[in-house]
């Protein structure tokens, strides 16, 4: 059994699904942020916002945390530049990813402040992160 290519593959897989909902979301709050409190298109947006994060991005981090590193582990490259510069932006990106776990709580309690245009402008620093991240493995830089 070729134990890293499963590795690679299943990391693959739940990083494919963790981007899509980390660019789904913030544009979900784009339009909530428009929308009156309390008004039946804010409550199935607190839904939907809810159902993405804890049914499709939370799942999809983790697992793309556990077979990123199993598969680092089995590749040897936990001390390769490539990886360390990998693993600071990955840790970015879940940050970002609690930021939207953040808002969505402050959606849910009708407490957001920030407006559609600030979650436009948010939406771009995945995109930032991911086209590095995608470079750094392809190319794999070194010191």
């Amino acid at each position: 059994m070729d134990w890293y290519s499963l590795a690679k593959s299943l990391h693959i897989i739940s990083v494919i699904a963790w981007m899509a909902g980390i660019f789904y979301l913030p544009r979900l709050f784009v339009y909530h942020a428009d929308c009156e409190i309390g008004s039946d298109k804010s409550e199935t947006f607190k839904v939907m916002e809810r159902r993405l994060l804890k049914a499709i991005m939370n799942p999809a981090m983790i697992a793309s945390w556990i077979f990123g590193l199993w598969a680092v582990v089995l590749l040897s490259a936990y001390h390769d530049f490539w990886f360390m510069l990998k693993f600071v932006l990955v840790l970015i990106m879940s940050g970002y990813h609690g930021l939207l776990s953040g808002h969505v709580k402050r959606f849910a309690a009708d407490n957001n402040q920030k407006s559609s245009r600030y979650f436009r402008i948010l939406n771009e620093v995945p995109t930032v992160l991911m086209v590095a991240i995608v470079f750094i493995v392809v190319f794999k830089p070194t010191i």
